[in-house]
């Protein structure tokens, strides 16, 4: 961790000695940010990968393969320390939660695993479950890599009512009314005031919370269709050729909102109920990349 710490010390000073300072902020942002994603971009790159290359008549499957991976991603990312042991217990839960929202995704018709596997639970490959640890492990990871500060954050028993109704309507909406479109308001009208402050450099930022969902949301949306045009999965009556339904992103704005309650139960310190207020004459704390 000291070294990366160097090393990222001496990144952004050798840039800012060399650039406009918003060009560096750029380019440092750009590379912490996809240090975060390390654990969903290197499954993204399996799926593509083994894709392209998996044969039918290999001795095994391409999920059982890719579940295999997963696994030894989550022990090298403890190993070498890029996840804490109370980072891992939480994006364990967001395995658990995402793989039960499978089982019944995949019962109830919204989507399908169209390849064999042996590594499966009532119908749904195991990997898959690692996709939604995924999402937690960038946001852990994010958290800590930009110094994130949310501010003000509204009552956190309304975050978890919020995140409740989100998750059951996921399930609901296939018997009853579904009230997604109340959930989105409720999300604006319970963070609109909260801003993520976070650091690149020296210089704080900040950005709405909702809009830092919603272009999450568009990057999974896009993950989204690199999953479905490799055929590792497909939505209901959805080709390899077809592009994702852009109300997908609008199911992937919810569901963050989810991951970032349970995100929270490891980052509580991160949450401010009064506005927060940087000191702009104290440096940030430097997080490795």
């Amino acid at each position: 961790m000291k070294q990366n710490l160097t090393i990222e010390r001496r990144l952004g000073d050798w840039m800012r000695a060399r650039l406009y300072p918003l060009a560096s902020e750029l380019i440092m942002f750009i590379l912490k940010q996809a240090w975060a994603c390390l654990f969903g971009g290197i499954l993204l790159i399996l799926i593509i990968t083994t894709s392209l290359l998996w044969q039918d008549n290999w001795p095994i499957y391409r999920y059982d393969f890719l579940f295999a991976c997963a696994i030894a991603l989550q022990i090298c990312f403890l190993i070498f320390k890029l996840e804490s042991w109370r980072e891992a217990k939480v994006i364990l839960l967001f395995h658990v939660v995402g793989t039960v929202m499978e089982i019944f995704k995949i019962h109830a018709g919204s989507w399908a695993y169209p390849e064999p596997g042996y590594i499966k639970l009532m119908g749904v490959p195991l990997f898959s479950g690692f996709m939604y640890a995924a999402v937690g492990s960038y946001m852990a990871r994010v958290i800590r890599l930009f110094d994130m500060r949310f501010a003000p954050y509204p009552p956190f028993w309304m975050t978890v009512l919020l995140a409740i109704a989100i998750y059951a309507n996921f399930f609901l909406h296939h018997f009853t009314i579904d009230i997604r479109y109340a959930l989105f308001a409720a999300t604006l009208i319970l963070f609109w005031r909260t801003r993520i402050w976070f650091h690149i450099g020296c210089t704080p930022r900040w950005m709405p919370l909702p809009l830092a969902a919603f272009l999450t949301a568009f990057f999974m949306w896009v993950a989204e269709n690199i999953g479905t045009m490799t055929g590792t999965w497909l939505y209901a009556g959805q080709s390899q050729l077809d592009v994702v339904r852009l109300a997908k992103m609008g199911s992937w704005y919810l569901l963050l909102y989810v991951s970032f309650l349970l995100v929270t139960l490891v980052f509580r310190d991160a949450l401010s109920r009064t506005p927060w207020q940087p000191n702009p004459f104290k440096p940030a704390q430097t997080v490795a990349i």
